[in-house]
């Protein structure tokens, strides 16, 4: 998994103003019943309230702290009873160790290869790149893809975080902006066939994507730090899940976006609470 921001600090676009088709859950009430889905039919796509405090829990599952409304979990893990819940998918690259193997084993021809054969890689989490560049190979990659986001659904979550969408950034020329949106409508076109919300990770300079990405909401790391703040929240009707990792930012952030997005500090390996280390602070 990738809990630290990966996309370019300095892309700025102009933004769409355009508004949130989806309308539900416009008050900070998150909803949900005993599995953290709606009381409402579960097939139908219900984006987060905005504001709403924020856990993210991607080192492992534990007990949200008390006040949390909303917490994001790796797809291993089962959701959490009573709050709104973001199910973690690495869409765009591989987990590292293990899964480069099962990749390795199972999917090679699906591993973003360079002129000589050799995976791209993306240094900072040795997670090779998948390869997004063809229609025909982001159908096959929604095969295996697609059923993960399944599985959140069955699980009980109420939307999922498709990871990596940057992955283009770092996939020395091999891919563009255009191969990752595609990929993107993919992977929302599948979330809300089976009653998800979707998120854009990161990567703010496809903000004004979204028309064509399909993403309900977003969840961003460090966009205090980088001053993406505003970009999310004017794209997204302030329906932002922002994680920080240093508390200067995290303190700034509060103090200029508190009131409109939901900031969270996170220590960087978002570690599970009682581990040495652990930090979880909400506005």
């Amino acid at each position: 998994m990738s809990p630290m921001r990966t996309s370019s600090r300095g892309a700025r676009a102009a933004l769409l103003g355009v508004l949130l088709l989806l309308t539900a859950a416009c008050t900070a009430d998150p909803g949900g019943g005993p599995d953290g889905r709606s009381a409402a039919a579960h097939d139908e796509v219900r984006p987060p309230a905005a504001g709403a405090a924020f856990d993210y829990q991607l080192g492992g599952a534990y007990p949200p702290p008390d006040g949390v409304l909303a917490v994001a979990r790796d797809r291993t893990d089962g959701p959490a009873a009573g709050l709104y819940n973001v199910c973690y998918v690495n869409a765009f690259q591989t987990q590292p160790d293990e899964a480069v193997d099962w990749w390795r084993e199972n999917h090679p021809d699906l591993l973003l290869r360079d002129a000589d054969g050799e995976p791209v890689v993306d240094e900072d989490w040795d997670e090779p790149l998948l390869d997004i560049s063809s229609k025909e190979k982001r159908t096959a990659l929604l095969g295996v893809v697609g059923p993960w986001i399944d599985g959140c659904a069955e699980d009980g979550y109420d939307a999922v975080e498709p990871d990596n969408l940057d992955s283009f950034t770092r996939s020395e020329g091999l891919l563009t902006a255009d191969h990752a949106i595609a990929f993107a409508r993919l992977l929302s076109d599948r979330a809300h066939a089976k009653g998800l919300a979707i998120a854009q990770k990161n990567t703010a300079e496809l903000l004004p994507a979204r028309a064509r990405t399909g993403f309900d909401f977003a969840v961003a790391e460090e966009c205090a730090r980088y001053d993406e703040c505003g970009d999310f929240a004017a794209a997204y009707d302030g329906r932002v899940f922002d994680v920080e990792y240093r508390e200067p930012d995290f303190t700034a952030g509060c103090r200029t976006w508190g009131a409109r997005v939901s900031m969270t500090l996170r220590d960087l390996d978002v570690l599970p609470a009682g581990e040495p280390g652990y930090v979880h602070r909400v506005c």
